[in-house]
């Protein structure tokens, strides 16, 4: 066995570190989601606890982990006779982002079942879990239906695998940790709302900090075993300290006035249901506990709302996660309750809690003050602007400041026609491991998602040479048929949007970036990968490449100036070559082009027009589905961008046709515009 990095020889990571131990002393907190950049020690961390773990009492040979005080009545090893049982270690079990789902509940073998009536299962990584830590890094990366499974499993405390009428269940209780960077995307709300903490790590800026933890890894990797041994004592202390804090727990007292801030401070930052309150409350009971006090403090109260709120006060994907503290420290001192006076008077005293320490830091902040008025050089403006910021795009393309989007809406949904196997998600039509039954094949390797009644009819025929004589059917490895499933794929959703002059007049732009944060959304719910091409001035850029994190697009949207003329033909030739890398990189996944522009040309050569439409018939021919956000406006509308959805064998819908309640039918076009192309060509 490898030698763990010390959980003591962490640098700095106050609040990982302490939301790890209050998940030591009291499981039931419901586990720690990490988020953090790259290289932050994150995994290095989680994997460190699980050495400081109490051992495990088991009953011996049980695959399950049952306790032999209490064994589950239900086991598959059972029933469990009374015996003394035996201690191992606590286990950390690692759950890969590209398991399958076998690999995480365990297995059936089908076969024996339908020829011998047996249930023959293998255990999973849920029965390996059990009683003790669940791991999973990049669990913002984890498929769909992993992440249903462990919603199931989390939730009721038990896992169930079901295959054709056999079915198996067992205990699955553990505690739930995960770290995520949130640039490659974010987690979806049911499953963040099941962590029980979160915390924010970053790399420090003080170089002192840094030298040091350069010097003790570099020691670490030179000599595990002797650096472990150095911090041996500081472990053993540490993991004397947990073991007294569960002991103490029991005897810890929650009072009603702890429970009433608990209360008030959840509804006054909005967030949802209940699971908030309760978290709360086990995690002030967790910091009594590891403090060695048998009463909650306000101070308790107050760290846990900084550890337990921050993921559960987000209303989208866009919001950071974070809490205004000094909020919170206005309804804590407002709801104090330990005057023995019934009405204190709330102008005595200070704001309270402010002892608690750690936590997570304040996040967000103010907008950065940029003028808001953006009007372009090549249409007037819709308010008197500011004097233009320096250009970026040539001689006489005046850039301007960027503009707030507008509020986002629900959009119509729009997908890429035919039928893909791309990576699961919810766009368009694909072959998929989950989803309704269409068919039956033979299965090439192991058998998954079998396929009862074509298994029937083909080994039926076969029954009198094979010499049946009772009433079980004689299956054979020929017999069986895989069951061919059609569900849904995410796509990759390219934005290609018009900075140029002629979007610039700052009440337009504000729509096209809410309609475009709009499509984000959309894009967020639906599990794609999204990218950002801009263009104005003399070129286009990728302002964000393909990615899973649809909050980074929203950022560089938030951002993006506007003026100078418009390079149409630069912008869709950007986007082209960006979808040809995305090809080679991940061919099953379908793209999806979304043009947001009002179909002028007036920049990249002698003919713009031209070129752009040359452009556009590069993406007609490759059979690229695009669909163009016609942006156009005013009483005199020259139907440019239908020009151009034409050329790139697509649709185009208006800003006001964007939204779900006024786009009948714009699926059914977009697929209709699809299958023209392909018959044209």
């Amino acid at each position: 066995m490898s030698t763990r990095y010390p959980f003591t020889a962490v640098v700095g990571m106050d609040d990982l570190r302490l939301a790890l131990l209050l998940n030591a002393v009291s499981p039931a907190v419901g586990g720690v989601l990490v988020r953090g950049e790259k290289g932050t020690a994150k995994s290095t961390a989680v994997r460190a606890l699980a050495d400081l773990l109490p051992e495990v009492p088991v009953v011996a040979g049980c695959r399950f982990s049952c306790d032999p005080v209490s064994p589950d009545p239900g086991c598959p090893d059972g029933p469990h006779e009374a015996a003394p049982g035996s201690a191992r270690p606590a286990r950390m079990v690692e759950l890969p982002v590209g398991a399958s789902e076998d690999r995480l509940v365990g297995a059936l073998d089908i076969e024996r079942a339908l020829a011998e009536g047996v249930k023959a299962f293998e255990p999973g990584l849920l029965a390996d879990a059990h009683r003790g830590i669940l791991y999973v890094d990049e669990v913002n990366l984890l498929h769909d239906h992993l992440i249903d499974l462990l919603l199931d499993a989390a939730a009721m405390g038990s896992s169930y695998v079901e295959r054709e009428g056999v079915s198996v269940r067992h205990a699955a209780r553990f505690l739930l940790v995960g770290t995520m960077n949130p640039e490659e995307g974010e987690l979806r709300p049911q499953l963040l709302d099941r962590f029980g903490l979160t915390v924010e790590v970053a790399a420090s800026r003080e170089p002192e900090q840094r030298v040091e933890v350069v010097r003790r890894r570099l020691a670490f990797d030179d000599d595990p075993a002797a650096f472990a041994a150095r911090w041996a004592g500081e472990e053993s202390a540490l993991r004397d300290r947990i073991a007294a804090a569960r002991a103490l727990l029991p005897q810890v007292t929650l009072g009603d006035a702890a429970l009433l801030q608990i209360a008030a401070t959840c509804a006054a930052f909005e967030v949802d249901g209940m699971r908030a309150d309760i978290v709360m409350a086990r995690t002030a009971t967790a910091l009594a506990a590891w403090a060695g006090r048998t009463d909650v403090t306000s101070d308790d109260v107050r760290q846990a709302a900084l550890l337990a709120l921050p993921h559960r006060r987000r209303r989208n994907p866009f919001d950071a996660p974070g809490l205004d503290e000094d909020k919170l420290d206005e309804t804590l001192e407002r709801f104090k309750g330990e005057d023995p006076d019934p009405d204190p008077d709330p102008g005595d005293g200070g704001p309270g809690g402010g002892g608690g320490g750690g936590g997570v830091p304040p996040q967000g902040g103010g907008p950065d003050g940029a003028p808001e008025d953006a009007g372009p050089d090549e249409a007037p403006a819709e308010s008197p602007d500011p004097a233009p910021a320096p250009s970026r795009g040539g001689p006489g393309a005046g850039e301007r400041a960027a503009v707030k989007a507008a509020e986002p809406f629900r959009t119509k949904m729009l997908s890429v026609p035919g039928l893909g196997e791309g990576a699961a998600g919810r766009r368009s039509r694909a072959r998929t491991e989950h989803g309704r039954t269409t068919g039956a094949v033979r299965p090439r390797g192991a058998l998954t998602k079998l396929h009862l009644a074509a298994t029937v009819h083909a080994a039926a025929p076969h029954q009198k040479a094979r010499g049946r004589s009772g009433p079980g059917l004689v299956v054979r490895r020929d017999d069986l048929r895989q069951a061919t499933r059609e569900g849904r794929e995410g796509n990759l959703v390219l934005f290609a949007v018009d900075a140029s002059g002629s979007m610039a007049a700052r009440q337009r732009m504000s729509a096209v970036k809410g309609a475009v944060l709009s499509l984000l959304l959309d894009a967020y719910q639906r599990r794609d990968k999204v990218g950002l091409v801009t263009f104005r001035g003399r070129d286009a850029e990728v302002a964000l490449p393909p990615t899973s994190s649809v909050d980074a697009a929203a950022a560089r949207l938030e951002q993006l100036p506007t003026g100078g003329r418009t390079p149409l033909s630069a912008g869709l030739l950007k986007a082209h070559d960006v979808l040809r890398v995305e090809r080679l990189r991940d061919p099953s996944r379908r793209p999806l082009l979304v043009v947001v522009t009002d179909g002028r040309a007036t920049g990249g050569g002698a003919d713009p027009v031209a070129l752009a439409a040359r452009a556009a018939r590069l993406h007609a021919a490759d059979g690229t589905a695009a669909v163009v956000v016609d942006c156009e406006s005013g009483p005199v509308r020259l139907g440019l961008a239908g020009d151009l959805a034409r050329e790139l064998g697509g649709t185009a819908v208006t800003l006001d046709e964007l939204r779900a309640d006024s786009i009948a039918g714009l699926v059914r076009d977009v697929q209709a515009a699809g299958q023209t192309t392909r018959r044209a060509a």
